[in-house]
Formats: structure tokens, sequence, C-alpha cells
């Protein structure tokens, strides 16, 4: 075969541009230190860096977004658990101190101030955020546990109760002793106290959520029921209804304590209590739930009512029952008005007990979740304060009878008239008599807060102990997602990145041979006919 002149001249070209290429790739690959520039370059390893990528944007979002943001929402709850727990246990000490029958009256005071101050400070824990999102509200993240100020929001609310929560309370029957003061001793209401007419009574009840409820009178029919009501599940599994409650005042005279008959259920909504008659009483304890009717619990005693003064700190009802609302004013008369186009309705499905709480998870893994959410119902719970409500209420009696006594016996000391001399010693009696008894009541009131404290630090442990065990959990996959996040990197790197050294050598390996490529053909094409002259 003749080679000719435009052979070698074509051949020497097409390998200067060989090296050529070669040396762009791998110019390419040092500068983008990548094996590959386009996926057409290698297939498989494009193929195999989209996997990987995939993998490792995943991970990486599990690992450095989710994780941490759940771990914040995680220790945010747990602090102010902790917090909670620290209070509930400072009252349990002050219901040990205030059962020892020797106090005081500075430190019944003390006592009365330090249970209000934790009563207004559990609940405004409560409203502990994570980023501008409230951590024990459910999915309404946006909205507080408790009211931020005094509120004026009409709202009936159904309670899920059960035959536990009825317990027994002791009253003193004190009559006119509650009212007396100095200058109304001798008046028609007060000259006749004895001693005789201080007597204790029992019966039993329901401590609901809230106290200053709405008076029947005041019950719309458009919410839910048009008056307080009871409902319960008779032994046929049948839903029965107790209304047409008596309604009184605790300050009414005589008082609603001593006035409950067997068959009586009388609604007090200014101390936020139902007391049940003897026969009313065994009816709902008979109550008990069927374990052949799947979802319904018979154990379940629903009791539904209004209230539409809120004060601050106050828990808003949605987060706990089933309930509605409607916003309004009031008139220059001081009556509330509804807006009727502002009717809400709120976890109608907490009635099917069956239902799960609002839970909120996070995916923190492949097919991973993990909650990270406490409710309110499971830790900040409405019988803290209405307990520590019973306790100071129960100590405020003894101290208020205490500057009654005080005040009796200045103007005994005061006072020359025979007549009024005996009047007041009379009275002085009655007082005695009556702050004896409320002084036993406050004790043994107190001896059963050490219990109920208790039980709510239980309650708060449990809540604690979840939500660690979810950030033990957290910690376990961050720890495997830490390590599948290191496999996927190297893979991902082993796959697409370049040994730096080899590319650098071939790269001067490739540019000596494109400049000994150069120079031979340079020689080559020199040549002329002259040269076969």
């Amino acid at each position: 075969m003749r080679i000719t002149n435009k052979i070698m001249q074509r051949n020497n070209l097409s390998n200067i541009n060989t090296n050529k290429i070669l040396e762009d790739k791998l110019t390419g690959q040092l500068s983008s230190e990548k094996k590959i520039i386009r996926p057409s370059d290698d297939p498989v390893i494009a193929i195999r860096a989209l996997r990987l990528r995939s993998n490792v944007t995943e991970v990486t979002q599990y690992y450095s977004k989710n994780i941490p943001d759940a771990e914040s929402w995680l220790k945010v709850t747990e602090d102010a658990l902790s917090s909670l727990s620290s209070i509930i246990t400072s009252c349990q000490n002050d219901c040990t101190k205030a059962a020892n029958g020797d106090l005081t009256s500075s430190d019944r005071n003390t006592i009365i101030e330090e249970l209000k101050a934790f009563a207004s400070e559990i609940y405004k824990t409560g409203d502990a955020d994570y980023a501008g999102r409230y951590v024990f509200t459910g999915y309404r993240t946006d909205t507080s546990l408790s009211f931020q100020k005094q509120t004026d929001m009409r709202y009936q609310l159904t309670e899920q109760l059960n035959r536990t929560n009825i317990d027994t309370v002791t009253h003193v029957n004190m009559g006119e002793v509650a009212t007396w003061t100095a200058a109304n001793y001798s008046d028609g209401n007060h000259s006749g106290i004895v001693e005789q007419q201080i007597t204790e009574s029992t019966c039993y009840r329901f401590r609901l959520s809230y106290d200053n409820l709405d008076a029947a009178a005041d019950y719309r029919d458009d919410m839910l029921s048009a008056e307080p009501v009871i409902q319960y599940y008779d032994a046929s599994g049948t839903l029965q209804t107790i209304n047409g409650m008596t309604e009184m005042k605790s300050t009414d005279v005589p008082d609603p304590y001593s006035q409950v008959g067997d068959d009586s259920v009388i609604y007090v909504p200014d101390t936020g209590e139902i007391l049940l008659g003897a026969n009313v009483y065994n009816t709902l304890m008979g109550t008990k739930d069927d374990a052949t009717t799947g979802d319904t619990d018979e154990s379940q005693i629903l009791i539904t009512y209004q209230k539409t003064e809120f004060t601050a700190d106050d828990l808003r009802p949605q987060h706990f029952f089933s309930s509605a609302s409607m916003e309004g004013t009031r008139n220059a008369s001081g009556v509330f008005e509804v807006d009727e186009s502002t009717k809400l309705r709120y976890n109608e499905d907490y009635l099917d007990t069956t239902l799960e709480r609002q839970a909120i998870e996070y995916d923190v893994g492949f097919n991973t979740t993990i909650r990270v959410n406490s409710t309110a119902d499971e830790c900040f719970k409405l019988g803290i304060g209405r307990e520590i409500d019973d306790l100071v209420n129960a100590m405020q009696s003894v101290v208020n009878l205490e500057t009654t006594i005080s005040d009796m016996e200045k103007k005994i000391a005061s006072t020359t008239n025979a007549a009024d001399l005996e009047m007041l010693k009379n009275q002085l009696d009655a007082a005695n008599k009556a702050f004896t008894y409320q002084k036993d009541i406050a004790q043994k009131r107190f001896e059963r807060g050490i219990t109920a404290m208790q039980g709510f630090l239980n309650d708060t442990s449990l809540a604690i102990t979840n939500n660690g065990t979810r950030s033990s959990k957290l910690a376990l996959i961050e720890a495997r997602l830490q390590n599948q996040k290191t496999t996927f990197e190297t893979l991902q790197s082993e796959n697409e990145d370049i040994d730096i050294t080899e590319v650098a050598i071939g790269l001067e390996s490739a540019s000596t041979t494109y400049e000994a490529a150069l120079m031979a053909t340079s020689k080559i094409m020199q040549n002329t006919l002259l040269n076969y002259l």
C-alpha cells in the first residue's frame, strides 16, 4: 500500500486530536474533581450518581434538619414538664405543711399566697412554644394553651368524666357568721347567732373544670344544650339524661351544701360544682364499661355546661373538650350578646373515646416517624388548678374566721352593755365552733391534697418518661442516620470523585505525548518535493 503525504498528514492530525481530547478530558476531571462532566461520558456512573445523590439528599434532610427540629421540640417539652413537676412538688410540700394542724395565721397566709402563685405559674408553663408553635396544644400550634387576658366568649363544653371523679365534700354551715362585722353584729340578721346554728353537712359532688359558670337562665339552645345536663349509660347501655337541676349560689343562706336531698342535683355555677343526692350518687356509681360493646365506653359520665367569662391564665376549652364557641360583645346592660356567625365546633370526635388525640409526628428516617408532642390533657390537667382552688378556699375560710374571731374579741373588750356582751359571746362561741370545724376540714382537705398532687405528679412523670423515651429513640435513629450518611457519602465519592494524583500524572503524560506528537508531525510535514530531487 502506498502511503502518501496526505495520508500521513491525516493520520498525524487524527493522533494529535486524540491526544488533545484525552488532555481536555483529564483537564476537565482535574478542574471539576469529578470522573464525568456529562452523563454521556459514562452512563453507568451517571445513573449510579443520581441514585446516590438522592440517598445523600434524603439522609441529609433527616439528619441535618428534621432530627434537630424534633430534638428541639422534645427539649422544649422536657423543660416545660420539668418545671411543671417542680411546681407540683412544691404544691405537695405546701399540702404537707398545711396538713399539720399547728399553724399560725402567718403560716396560713404564706401557704395561700404560695399556692396562688403556683396555680398561675402552672398554666403559664403550659404556654411553652418552639419557633412560634405552642408545644402542648396538639394541631392548634398557633393557639396558646391558656387565655392571655380577660376574655368574654361563650363556650359550651362536654366533660367526659366517670364515677372516680365524684368526691365527697364537707361544708361548715356558718349562716350569718360568715358575714359578721363589728358594724352589723346587732342587726336583725346577726343578733340571733348562737353556737347551735353552726353545723356540718356532707354531700357528693362533681367538681367541674371551671368555676364562674353561666347561670342556667343564660344558656343558649343553639350550641349543644339549653341547660346544664348530666348524661350516663344505664345497665342496658342506653344513654340517659339528668336535667332540671336546681341552681344555687355558694353564698346563698342557707347554703346549697346543706340543701342536698337524696334525689337532689344542685348546680352551683360560681364554684363550678354539681352537688348530688345519695340516690343520684348511687345511680352514677353503678356505671361501668361493657367490654362487649366495642368502641362505646359506658363508664363515662358526660356533663355539658356553658361558660362565658374567662380570666387570664384560664385554659382554653378547645384544647381539652368537645365544645362549641361563639364570640360576642356586652351591651350597655352588661349582657353578653353572641354573634351567631362566629359559631365554631371543636373536637366532636373526642366523644369517641377510641380515637387517638392530636399527635404530631416528624419523618426522621426512611419510613420512620416519631411523635414529638405531648398534649395538654396528658399533663396540664385542669384538675390541678381546681385542686389548688379548693385548697386555697379551705385555708382562706380558716383565715377569715380567725379574723372574725379577733374582731369579735376586740368588740367584746370595748363593749360594756350587758345585753350586747351576751350577744357577742354567743356570736364568739358560734365563730369558735365554726373555726374548729373549718380548721378540721382544711386539714383533711390538705391531707387529700397530698394524694391528689401525687396523682398529678405521677401523670407528669409519665409524660416526662414518654418524652424521654421519644428522645432516646430519636438519638438511636440519629446515630443510625449518621452511619448511613457517612456510607452514602463515601459511595458517592467513590463513584464520582477522581483520584487527583492519578489524574494529574495522567494529564502530565498526556501533555508530554501531545507535545511529542506535535514535534513529530512538524518534522514530517516539513518535507516537500525538493527533498526527493
